[in-house]
C-alpha cells in the first residue's frame, strides 16, 4: 500500500484528516514518523498557491503522495479577512484565543445581520512525480460575539452555524467533518486518492 504523507504540523489537523481519509488505499503517515522537520512557509496571496507550495515541497522532501492543505476565514464586514492570513492575523506567535480576541475587537460594533463569514479550505494532492490536484470546500457562516465550545481548534468557537445553532466547536467531530470546509474538501480528496490507485494499477496499454 502506497503512503500518503499529511504535510501538517498541527496535530489537531492531523487528527481530523486522519478521520476524514479512513478507508483510502494509501497508509497515512505524518511527517514526524517520516523524520521531516522542514518547515515550508506560506508566503502566496492564495490559499491555492501556499496549498500547492506546501505539497509539492514535502513531496520533494519525502518522495511520498503528500497532502497539504491552507485555509481561512473569510469575514464579509473585514472586506474578506483574516483570509489567507487566518493563521497569522494577531501576529506569528499568537495562540487561538488571542487570533480569536483580535478578530473580535476588530468586529466590535457590527450587527450581527453584518457579520456574514465563510471558512474555506484548499487541498493539494501533489504525486511524486509532482502531479498536482486541488480540492476545494467553503462553509458559510456568522461571527458570533463571544466563543462557545471546547471541541474544534482555531476559530472554530466564535464561527455560528446558523442551520445548526451552534458554533463549530460545538460540534462534535462527526459532526463537524459532516459540515465543515475540510470535510468537503477531503471528500473530493479522497475522490482523487482512489482514482490515481486505479490509474496506477490499470494495464498498461501497449
Amino acid at each position: 500500500m502506497p503512503k500518503l504523507l499529511l504535510a501538517t504540523k498541527n496535530a489537531a489537523k492531523a487528527r481530523e484528516y486522519s478521520l476524514l481519509l479512513q478507508g483510502i488505499p494509501f497508509e497515512i503517515v505524518t511527517l514526524a514518523e517520516q523524520g521531516i522537520d522542514q518547515v515550508v512557509g506560506e508566503p502566496g496571496a492564495t490559499l491555492e498557491e501556499n496549498a500547492t507550495l506546501k505539497a509539492l515541497a514535502y513531496a520533494s522532501l519525502s518522495n511520498l503522495f503528500t497532502l497539504a492543505d491552507d485555509s481561512g476565514l473569510e469575514v464579509d464586514a473585514l472586506g474578506g479577512e483574516p483570509g489567507v492570513l487566518s493563521a497569522r492575523y494577531a501576529g506569528a506567535e499568537a495562540s487561538d484565543e488571542e487570533r480569536i480576541g483580535y478578530l473580535l475587537k476588530r468586529l466590535e460594533g457590527i450587527p450581527w445581520e453584518k457579520r456574514s463569514a465563510r471558512f474555506r479550505c484548499v487541498i493539494a494532492i501533489t504525486s511524486p512525480k509532482g502531479e498536482i490536484e486541488l480540492c476545494q470546500g467553503e462553509c458559510e457562516g456568522m461571527i458570533a460575539f463571544s466563543a462557545r465550545g471546547d471541541e474544534g481548534f482555531g476559530y472554530d468557537p466564535i464561527f455560528y452555524l446558523p442551520g445548526l445553532a451552534k458554533t463549530m466547536a460545538e460540534l462534535s467531530m462527526e459532526e463537524k467533518n459532516e459540515v465543515s470546509h475540510r470535510g468537503q474538501a477531503a471528500r473530493r480528496a479522497r475522490q482523487v486518492l482512489f482514482s490515481s490507485v486505479q490509474a496506477a494499477n490499470s494495464p498498461k496499454k501497449e
